[in-house]
């Protein structure tokens, strides 16, 4: 069992910058043998992959629609994963998710996540 809990949520202009945290605890599997997610789901519209990180290698994987202003990061020694979000607009206003999947292979696909965190709001006002 792995617990998640998401910080850095809160309201910020277009343009602007918020630095999201995920930290995981729990037994079971370790946090370095994790791919971790970021999802969104803003009001009336399904959950959507955001950006991921591998558990080897630490490589990195973005939505079309974040790439070139969101980072996503991870620091095995302090069990969190974190997305930079830089040059936000009002379309990227959702709660945001942490999630991990145990699996092999990395996937963008929300099935694939095992562990989810309670999610953070982000507001980017215009």
């Amino acid at each position: 069992q792995v617990q998640l809990v998401e910080s850095g949520g809160g309201l910020v202009q277009a343009g602007g910058s918020l630095r999201l945290s995920c930290a995981a605890s729990g037994p079971g599997r370790t946090f370095s043998g994790l791919h971790m997610g970021w999802f969104r789901q803003a009001p009336g519209k399904e959950r959507e992959f955001v950006a991921g990180i591998t558990f080897i290698g630490g490589r990195t994987h973005y939505s079309d629609s974040v790439t070139g202003r969101f980072t996503i990061s991870r620091d095995n020694a302090k069990n969190t994963v974190y997305l930079q979000m830089d040059s936000l607009k009002p379309e990227d206003t959702a709660v945001y998710y942490c999630a991990a999947d145990t699996s092999v292979n990395f996937a963008r696909e929300l099935e694939s996540y095992d562990y989810w965190g309670q999610g953070t709001q982000v507001t980017v006002s215009s």
